[in-house]
């Protein structure tokens, strides 16, 4: 998990966009959002916080026709109040709407629709009960993330899914208290858990789970267990050196050429004629006459050809 420093340059693979979303949780988006199109659910995309845009990125690129997706940050604005203005400034200075956007048209020819402000301006620009993803990685102030999660409740198809990120990361302990405060009193029902995120819906878990740990079993590069608590199935995955799922180059990449043997005659040497082996009496001359008397003939022929 690196912060990498954005630069002008537009990154060529997904791994070039600077973020946090590791290999397990790009495979899990991935198979949930081709799980919903393979049971032909549809519904608008949505994702608070979007840093550089490297998970937005890959959202996009399951977007469906007649979808719509839909990203909110406050990117280089005020945030609401002081706590989540001193928290954007420290964690997300090097933010700008540009450096997202020069980002996300790398890998995709249009824009989503692009919300600056805080995360509360949502309800009131997507329709209730239009998506069927929504990723919540915005503030990590308590009273942030439970709107944003009151407000995926509301906007969320029957069947949606929602993914909270920093859900147990030891700086957080405010997503943390608002996760597990919906489990428990909102009726959020858990899916699985990553070691970063927890999938979840308001819907039944259940089909999910049981597809989830078919396919997630059939993996070496994953670790796998299954808990209860509080009346909840707890799928728990974790990775074990897990690659990133393939995904599509930037439209910028630019294959390198790959650099050839250089020959051993170049055409311009091999076009010229080739000169005469030196004579004997040449040779021996060379070897026998002093070198300063040696560059002189050399001179006096240059001079002559």
């Amino acid at each position: 998990m690196t912060n990498a420093q954005a630069t002008d340059t537009p990154p060529g693979e997904l791994a070039d966009v600077p973020g946090w979303f590791p290999a397990l949780d790009q495979m899990l988006f991935t198979w949930f959002l081709e799980r919903q199109k393979t049971a032909g659910i549809k519904g608008d995309l949505l994702e608070l916080g979007v840093y550089m845009g490297k998970s937005a990125i890959l959202l996009g690129h399951h977007l469906q026709d007649g979808e719509r997706f839909t990203v909110c940050d406050l990117f280089e604005g005020d945030a609401p109040d002081g706590a989540n203005q001193a928290e954007a400034a420290k964690s997300y200075a090097s933010l700008t709407k540009r450096a997202f956007e020069r980002n996300y048209l790398s890998f995709h020819d249009t824009l989503p629709t692009v919300i600056t402000g805080p995360s509360s301006l949502v309800s009131g620009k997507v329709a209730p009960g239009t998506c069927r993803f929504v990723h919540i990685d915005a503030s990590h102030l308590y009273e942030h993330v439970y709107g944003d999660i009151g407000a995926a409740h509301d906007l969320l198809l029957p069947e949606g899914v929602v993914v909270l990120d920093d859900f147990r990361s030891e700086h957080t302990p405010g997503v943390s208290v608002a996760a597990w405060e919906a489990v428990l009193n909102r009726g959020l029902r858990p899916i699985c858990l990553s070691t970063q995120k927890m999938y979840a819906t308001w819907g039944d878990p259940e089909p999910l789970q049981e597809e989830l740990l078919q396919m997630l079993r059939q993996r070496t590069d994953v670790g796998l267990s299954v808990q209860e608590a509080a009346g909840h199935r707890l799928v728990r995955a974790r990775s074990r050196s897990m690659k990133p799922p393939s995904f599509p180059r930037s439209r910028h990449y630019v294959e390198p050429v790959p650099v050839q043997a250089r020959p051993e005659v170049s055409e311009s040497r091999a076009a010229r004629p080739a000169r005469p082996a030196p004579s004997r009496a040449r040779r021996l001359a060379k070897d026998l006459l002093p070198p300063l008397v040696t560059r002189a003939v050399r001179r006096a022929r240059a001079k002559r050809a």
